[in-house]
Parts: structure tokens; sequence; C-alpha cells
């Protein structure tokens, strides 16, 4: 930790991300305006009672949801937006041509990605808006309906939608000031921020409803979990490469040996957070389309952790993102091509098809432990807080999601990954880092 601070580049960008971060805190707790206070009391209540749908957006909002203020939407519009981005650049030959050429295409699609997320962003708020200003939240999980708005008026609603649709434009700015002038993937850390907030709160309330050995039993499981975690996110599956020699003038090149690392979890965290993201949209279309028998089947399978239906919907959507993301951060053709085009190959595999097709199965062997892992870690947690203690009766509900798998695994996720880029930064500089 000293050795951080020594570095006065990396002491400024780490001091820079802690006060983003401090702002987005702050943002979480300052409501919109011509909302009911009271009303809003009453939302928290019952989110931390009936858990749910409603708990899990209020965990990656980091409770900015039941505060209704002016980050409630929290990141989820941007999330939605690159999954929306990354299918349609597989879909669409102009957009993929853009993702090969470079910094340049990398900027138009990022600027493709914000004016999404603003549309995506005014959607969700204004149907928010509509589910708790008209008492429609019963569809979220609550026990009753919740007017937020008493004075439902076009001028009020429209600045209570525009108040949050500026919300998530002025968060998207934060997260891209971090990833440009901090430390770590700024979309990622405010998510982990917002994980990191409600576990004193959560675990409190775990203490208060089922005494201090439950609470215990808890932590020693976390920690097994985390551990669990660390060592799937390190572990690597390493396929040799030989480069032949050549003659260049003079001077021999080549020869050498190295080793293209793939990893176990190549998707990370983000399967989890695209799952989430995809999770409330059965919900929010249950309000719009107002259909009795579709906001009942919402209400009692999607919003409840120990359904077998959200438990099998939520781990197929993982499993499925995780194939989906690995597919996009690595392709075999591309590598298998690039190696032919250096002279290299894989001892045993003729280059060309060959190494493409032995790219491929490997990457789909090690992929499928991986994502049924995280899909694991993801849900087991929740399940098992839901069947053994009596958060739903006593007034805990939201404790079996802010304390379970998903606030796990994200926020060990994204703290090894933010570790390795400030170990790296301090390797760079001649420092010993945190990784062994």
């Amino acid at each position: 930790m000293r050795n951080i601070f020594r570095v006065p580049d990396l002491r400024g960008k780490i001091l820079f991300t802690i006060a983003i971060l401090g702002a987005y805190r702050l943002g979480s707790q300052v409501p919109v305006p011509g909302i009911d206070f009271d009303a809003i009391l009453s939302l928290r209540e019952q989110a931390d009672q009936t858990g749910g749908v409603l708990a899990l957006l209020n965990l990656f909002s980091g409770g900015a949801l039941t505060n209704f203020a002016i980050f409630a939407l929290g990141i989820m519009p941007y999330i939605t937006a690159s999954i929306i981005i990354q299918i349609l650049t597989v879909a669409i030959p102009r957009l993929e041509q853009l993702q090969q050429q470079g910094a340049v295409g990398q900027r138009k699609i990022t600027q493709y990605t914000r004016y999404l997320t603003l549309a995506i962003a005014f959607i969700q708020a204004t149907g928010i808006t509509f589910i708790f200003g008209r008492g429609q939240g019963t569809a979220l999980g609550n026990t009753s309906a919740v007017i937020v708005i008493p004075d439902f008026t076009f001028a009020r609603v429209g600045l209570v939608i525009l108040s949050l649709t500026a919300g998530v434009a002025l968060l998207m700015w934060m997260g891209e000031l971090i990833s440009q002038r901090g430390v770590g993937n700024g979309m990622s850390l405010l998510i982990f921020a917002s994980v990191v907030s409600t576990i004193p709160f959560d675990g409190a309330r775990l203490r208060a409803v089922q005494g201090n050995f439950y609470l215990g039993a808890a932590i020693v499981v976390a920690i097994g979990m985390m551990v669990a975690i660390v060592f799937i996110e390190q572990g690597q599956r390493r396929i040799p490469v030989q480069f032949s020699k050549r003659q260049v003038g003079r001077q021999m090149y080549g020869g050498q040996n190295t080793y293209i690392p793939l990893k176990v979890n190549q998707s990370g965290v983000i399967p989890v957070i695209f799952a989430s993201s995809i999770l409330f949209l059965p919900v929010l279309l249950s309000n719009v389309l107002n259909w009795g028998w579709f906001q009942t089947f919402v209400n009692d399978y999607l919003t409840q952790p120990d359904s077998i239906v959200y438990i099998l919907f939520f781990g197929m959507l993982i499993v499925g993102f995780a194939y989906f993301y690995t597919a996009i951060s690595f392709d075999p053709a591309r590598q298998a091509d690039n190696i032919r085009k250096q002279g290299g190959f894989i001892p045993g595999v003729r280059p060309g098809p060959q190494t493409e097709r032995y790219l491929a199965k490997i990457l789909n062997r090690i992929t499928l432990p991986g994502a049924l892992f995280i899909a694991f870690v993801a849900l087991i947690p929740t399940v098992l807080l839901s069947l053994t203690s009596d958060l739903g009766a006593m007034g805990g509900g939201g404790a079996a999601i802010g304390f379970g798998g998903v606030s796990i695994l994200i926020a060990a996720g994204v703290a090894l990954e933010t570790m390795k880029q400030i170990d790296s930064q301090l390797l760079q500089r001649n420092y010993e880092g945190f990784l062994k």
C-alpha cells in the first residue's frame, strides 16, 4: 500500500478514482424533485422486506433506486446498450468494419453506445416513473403499491423522467472519466461501489434477524466463495506456440517459444451483470402491457430467488452470456491467422483451419466449467439464504440478495481486475506489486 502512494502519477489516479466514487455515492442519496419522502421511506422498507427484482435493482444502484435519487437507474442502461451494440456488431457488417478500424472505429462505436444508452435510460425512467408514480409497484415484488409522485401531472412527470435520464448521462460520463484518468474500468468500479456499499447494512440486518452465529456462518461462506472465485479467475490453459527462425538481411529473427493464455473464466463478471439487466425486462414489460396473468407469473416466479423458474432462467442467462462474451473477446479464426502470419505454429497442429478448430475446441471446453461456476456462485448463496433464514418473514429479504452470490462475485471479480492493473503499473516502475 505504501508503494502505491510513492508513485505520484499512480497516487493521483487513485485519489481521482476515489473522488469520483465519492461523488457517485453522494448522488445516490440526492432525490429527484417532486416526490413524496414518506413514500420513499415506505418503498425502501418494502425492498428490504420482500427482496426480489426490486432488491436486485436496488443492489446495482447502491440504494439509489429506493431513494428515487438522480442515479436511481444506475449504470444498467449503459450495460444494456453495450449488449445490444455487441450483438449488432456481429450482425451488421458496417459495425464490424468499425470495430476492426482500431481507435477511430472504437470511438464511433462508443458514440453509438452513448446515444443508445440515453434512449434506453429515457424508456426505463418513463417505466419506473409510471410504475411508482401511479402505485403499480406490486409487480416488482412489493407487498403493496407505493405512490412516489403524489401530484401526477405532465410537468411533474416530465421533470422526474428528465432528471433520471440526466443522471444516467452524468453517471456514464463519470465512468468514462475513471477509465481515462483513474485506475480500473470505470463502469465496473461504479457497480462495485454500489454492491459494496450495501454489504455492511445487509450484514447488520442479517445479524439482527438471525443472530451472530448465522452472520458468522454467512461470512465464512462468503470468504470461501471469494477464495474459489480468485482461484478460477487466475486459472489458465496455456497453449504452447513455437515460431520458426527466419533471416532478414544479416539478422536472424524468431525461434522463441511462447504460449497463448486462455482463462477458464474468459468473461469475468460481465455475464452476471448482463443477465441481471435482462432479468429486469420482463418486470418492465409486465407493467407496460398490464396483463394480469403475465404480472402474476413475473411476481410469483421471476422475482423470487428460491423459485426454480428464477434459478433456471437466471442460470441459463449467465451461461449463455458467458459463451457470448467469450466468443466476442476471443476469435479463434483471427488468432489462428495471426499466428500463421507471424510464422508460428502450435506443436502437433497444422497452421490455418486446423489451428482454428483446435483453439475453438479448447475454448469451448474450458468455457463450460467457468460459466457453470459463476452461475453456481451467483445463485447458490442467495438460494441458501432464502431457504435457511427467516429474512422474508421478519423484514430482511433484501439481505438475501445484498449479501448473496451476485454481490460476492462482482465485488471479488472487479477488485481482482483493479488490483491487477495497479500491480502492473507498480511493476513497470520497479516497485513490488500486490500479486505474488
